[in-house]
């Protein structure tokens, strides 16, 4: 039996003139490439506030403002049954776009589109690309106070050990 492996995860959703910025990306365990919101996993010593600011500038070379949690969910794979991916989604605004940022490796590039023009591609990294885009289109948001991130102090720690 495999262990099954949780992974946390970030996503951002940025409009723009009705069209919702995505990377088109090369996936693991998929001969073609896939479009997806700029996401990534959370590094050690990040908030997932952080984490999806980073990633979106890594993934897209746009700077973004996060301001709302769109919602948390949750992804299981069919191809990786041992994996479940718990991922953050939040709502941002777009910054300053840096045309000369490197993009992560597996990154094509950053493309806007509709959701209407992402549903017919075909080509949604996964069932969460599209509920995304919808729960934002419907208008569902949440505030980051909703979102309580401990950050370590001498004090904690010290009880810890």
């Amino acid at each position: 039996m495999t262990a099954w492996t949780p992974h946390v995860t970030v996503a951002t959703v940025v409009e723009k003139d009705g069209k919702f910025l995505f990377v088109e990306e090369q996936a693991e365990g998929v001969t073609h490439t896939v479009f997806n919101q700029p996401a990534g996993h959370v590094e050690a010593g990040e908030t997932v506030v952080q984490a999806a600011v980073r990633e979106t500038m890594e993934e897209t070379g746009y700077e973004v403002e996060i301001h709302s949690l769109l919602g948390i969910y949750t992804y299981t794979p069919p191809m990786f049954p041992d994996r479940t991916y718990y991922r953050f989604c939040f709502l941002a605004k777009a910054g300053t776009y840096h045309a000369d940022a490197p993009l992560d490796t597996s990154i094509i590039g950053a493309v806007w589109m509709t959701l209407d023009e992402l549903t017919e591609t075909a080509r949604a990294r996964s069932p969460l690309v599209i509920k995304a885009v919808q729960d934002a289109l419907s208008g569902q948001k949440f505030p980051l106070s909703l979102i309580y991130e401990h950050q370590n102090s001498p004090l904690i720690s010290n009880l810890d050990a």
